[in-house]
């Protein structure tokens, strides 16, 4: 977990293990609630970790109303992955949310995996508002295109629970997003398949695993 006053669901993807044998960097990839929440200190601590680009999924609405402390710095991109327009489906279950948001805006995802591989050097956090759905889900294809096992990224989307979940939201399981990765490769032939589809290159997927991956050597 990261020390971001005031957010609750800040943490660092590095250590999580690749099927090479490496893993993930340490300050190379991190998630996070709603950034509109930090305090000064909060603030200060991201620029100390050396950030270069934030990559805010919230709507464009959100951004507005809840501005993000970093909205005129030039590492905050927002992508958004929703839109106020958008069918509500917070009635369905979990999974079912997070199918129609897979199945409607492959574009949406490949565009915020893509702002990632092309960040400038540094570390790149990825953002919503509870730091739960739409940056579990960014952060789930990410892991699984870079060759992060499927247990390791369903125990990260899990982490959640052990946090302060905010009232109102259903809790992710290792369930829900096993099923969703389960979901692209019978309907998409697999994660890099889906992003290919709208856009992603072989080259911002080589890009993406240079900058988060870390080779452990012997000896």
């Amino acid at each position: 977990m990261l020390n971001w006053p005031n957010c609750t669901n800040a943490r660092d993807l590095g250590g999580l293990p690749l099927t090479d044998g490496g893993r993930i960097r340490t300050g190379a990839l991190a998630r996070s609630d709603n950034l509109d929440q930090l305090t000064d200190a909060g603030i200060a601590a991201v620029r100390a970790a050396g950030v270069s680009r934030i990559v805010d999924l919230r709507s464009v609405w959100e951004c507005e109303t809840y501005p993000s402390p970093f909205t005129h710095d030039d590492r905050w991109l927002n992508v958004p992955l929703t839109d106020p327009a958008d069918p509500d489906v917070s009635t369905s279950d979990l999974f079912e949310q997070y199918r129609i948001l897979i199945d409607d805006y492959p574009d949406r995802f490949a565009s915020a995996i893509t702002a990632i591989a092309d960040a400038p050097s540094g570390g790149v956090v990825l953002t919503c508002h509870a730091g739960k759905d739409r940056t579990g889900l960014v952060t789930a294809l990410t892991l699984a295109l870079i060759g992060v096992p499927r247990d390791a990224i369903a125990a990260d989307y899990a982490i959640t629970n052990l946090t302060k979940p905010r009232p109102g939201f259903a809790l992710p399981t290792t369930e829900t997003i096993l099923h969703l990765l389960d979901h692209l490769d019978t309907e998409y032939g697999g994660p890099r398949r889906y992003v290919n589809q709208s856009g992603m290159t072989t080259t911002h997927l080589a890009s993406l695993t240079t900058r988060l991956s870390q080779v452990d050597r012997q000896g």
